[in-house]
């Protein structure tokens, strides 16, 4: 790795979108150049939003980006969802100052996914010391990776990084046909209470799935609507202008399914999804007329409609939420690898999550035996 050279773009929008997406990959629109620069561009990202996009890229020896590090400067822990406020109180109580951070991620979305862009895979060591390196340039208290990809988790470990783990819940695609297949591998009860379930949710409405050129400005004004009740009521304010959907549509439109709840032809409801190459991504839901269970309708059972009609692999239906166990979304681990400097602060934050890291495999365990699956006898 000698006489490599790393540096800090202005931005995603700075960097070509096909030198991005020969890093990137086209398996995570995430981390697609299109998902991450209508973040900027739509100001949903700026440094006065608290996140200034800084990626950290190495350039190879034909000049163009062969590894890119999607990193943010922050100045919070607001729309990251792996809750770092207790440390950031207990550096701060201790003279130190844990803002500004390096947060390594895609902005608002509790996905797991390649944090490590790497059109040369050897440049993967190279790529972390060069974050540890900004760190200690800019005099910044940590670098925090979040939602890493499991095959890229051991790249961070091997580098000294303190691993988290947590956990979500995704529902995986056993080679079903249909939904009534999927409905026959659980238990009696539990496959009569979802049916149930999508009886009451879809009478009197009809449904819409719309990607690509079906996207209509009428269409994003209607989920912009839902998305800032469902903002106002989690966040006090959406982190999402309304031009990035604009964007979004226009850039990612073929990655989209964008589902409407529909009565006497007005949507209500809405969910919003991005297909990856075997994965089907929910986002962002919310509704202006309240029907019970429609939440579970559009965003769990037509996800999973979605998934065995078009053949891929699993679900991931965002974080937290124990009630998508009731409903076939198995629990499933989720890692973040954290850089910490400071010796003192690193031993405390390592201690703290090696407890972290039994309670969640004891969670994940006993939600496993939960389960609305079929037991072997």
């Amino acid at each position: 790795m000698t006489g490599l050279v790393a540096r800090l773009a202005d931005g995603v929008s700075a960097i070509p979108a096909a030198h991005w997406d020969a890093c990137a990959g086209g398996d995570n629109p995430f981390v697609s150049h299109a998902f991450l620069s209508a973040l900027e561009e739509s100001r949903s990202v700026s440094p006065r939003a608290g996140w200034q996009s800084l990626p950290i890229v190495i350039d190879g020896t034909d000049g163009a980006p062969a590894a890119i590090m999607p990193a943010y400067a922050k100045s919070h822990s607001q729309g990251e969802y792996v809750f770092d406020h207790g440390w950031a109180d207990a550096w701060e109580r201790a003279g130190g100052q844990y803002y500004p951070k390096l947060q390594i991620a895609v902005p608002f979305s509790p996905v797991p996914g390649p944090r490590l862009l790497l059109r040369d895979p050897t440049l993967a060591p190279a790529l972390i010391a060069a974050a540890e390196q900004v760190v200690a340039q800019h005099d910044l208290s940590s670098a925090h990776a979040t939602f890493v990809a499991p095959d890229q988790i051991a790249s961070f470990e091997a580098a000294g990084w303190l691993i988290r783990t947590d956990r979500q819940f995704h529902w995986h695609n056993d080679g079903y046909g249909s939904f009534d297949d999927f409905l026959g591998a659980l238990a009696s009860r539990k496959r009569k209470a979802i049916r149930k379930e999508r009886e009451a949710a879809r009478a009197g409405l009809t449904f819409l799935h719309l990607s690509g050129g079906d996207l209509r400005p009428a269409h994003w004004d209607a989920f912009w609507r839902f998305y800032q009740d469902t903002g106002a009521r989690k966040w006090g304010r959406p982190y999402l202008t309304r031009a990035f959907f604009d964007l979004l549509g226009e850039r990612l439109g073929d990655k989209v399914i964008l589902m409407l709840a529909l009565r006497d032809g007005a949507p209500i409801a809405g969910a919003l999804n991005l297909v990856g190459s075997d994965t089907l991504y929910g986002r962002y839901w919310g509704a202006t007329e309240e029907v019970l269970f429609l939440h579970f309708e559009l965003c769990y059972y037509q996800a999973i409609d979605v998934a065995i009609a078009r053949g891929l692999k699993r679900v991931e239906a965002g974080a937290q939420g124990e009630h998508k166990l009731a409903r076939g979304y198995q629990p499933t681990p989720t890692w973040s690898a954290h850089y910490i400097p400071d010796p003192r602060f690193r031993r405390a934050v390592a201690d703290y999550l090696e407890a972290e890291r039994s309670a969640v495999a004891q969670d994940i365990a006993v939600l496993d035996e939960h389960g609305p699956f079929k037991h072997e006898n």
